[in-house]
């Protein structure tokens, strides 16, 4: 680690929280979407979708930094 530095395991830490981050986001459009549940029966489903991919954005842009 002194001659890389912690590359290799910032590299592993970003590939684990985009991994849990995607599914997490995956899941939460998932319950937004579904039509049986009534926490967001107001909700449309281009705006889940929309949130979802702004989400991802920000969460990759975010790994991406921590890459360096």
């Amino acid at each position: 680690m002194a001659l890389v530095g912690s590359f290799p395991f910032n590299y592993f830490l970003s590939r684990v929280l985009s991994c849990v981050g995607t599914a997490v986001l995956a899941a939460s459009l998932s319950q937004e979407v579904n039509k049986e549940n009534k926490e967001f029966k107001n909700l449309a489903p281009e705006r889940a979708f929309a949130e979802f991919v702004l989400c991802n954005l920000v969460l990759h842009l975010v790994i991406m930094n921590f890459l360096g």
